[in-house]
């Protein structure tokens, strides 16, 4: 039985232990490498090559989905798989978007895990079903400009520093604000951010 080599991305040490000493004692899963945040993973990705990335989404410095992203944009011979509490359905769209081929949720059962991890080895996309209900009612109707945008906002950066940022003007930077605050029903920038937030659209 050939093994399935695995990378682990996870901000919390505990579980980051916990989820190396699981796997490992599955006989055909053998864990590669494993790290505490993005930036880290990146590189241990690139120099272990695993078959499959597991990965949380919100972490330091970048998250799960900006890792698969990356991983797709450099055409890299792994599978991702997002292994995270947030059962919001805009991460879920936003993960499909980027290529992620399994998205479990962290209460689900180990042997579960394991098994997820070898249907999306043999090619199969592993998705936790309710999730998969709820992301048909719940489309992300924001573009990546204006999630851009509101996620510089919700860090409380003034109309003009986020310009300064995107290479933006002002004025497009509040067309941006106001488009996205009209489409979420939101009163202002801040409530658009947290609402856009709940959703798992930022």
């Amino acid at each position: 039985m050939s093994s399935i080599s695995i990378y682990i991305a996870e901000d919390q040490g505990m579980l980051l232990g916990a989820l190396s000493a699981l796997l490992a004692m599955e006989e055909d899963i053998n864990v590669v490498g494993k790290a505490s945040n993005v930036k880290q993973a990146w590189q241990g990705i690139k120099e272990t090559m695993p078959d499959i990335v597991l990965t949380d989404i919100e972490m330091p410095e970048m998250t799960g989905i900006e890792l698969a992203e990356a991983i797709s944009d450099s055409d890299l011979d792994c599978k991702v798989m997002i292994l995270t509490t947030f059962a919001r359905s805009g991460y879920l769209s936003r993960a499909l978007d980027a290529g992620v081929r399994g998205y479990m949720l962290k209460d689900a059962p180990s042997e579960e895990l394991a098994a997820s991890i070898r249907k999306v080895q043999k090619g199969r996309k592993v998705i936790d079903p309710e999730l998969m209900l709820s992301a048909w009612d719940n489309k992300d109707p924001l573009s990546d400009k204006e999630r851009s945008v509101l996620r510089l906002a919700e860090s409380g950066l003034k109309t003009e520093e986020i310009a300064q940022k995107l290479f933006l003007s002002p004025g497009t930077v509040r067309n941006y604000l106001s488009n996205a605050a009209s489409k979420l029903n939101a009163n202002n920038r801040i409530e658009a951010a947290r609402i856009a937030r709940q959703k798992g659209w930022l």
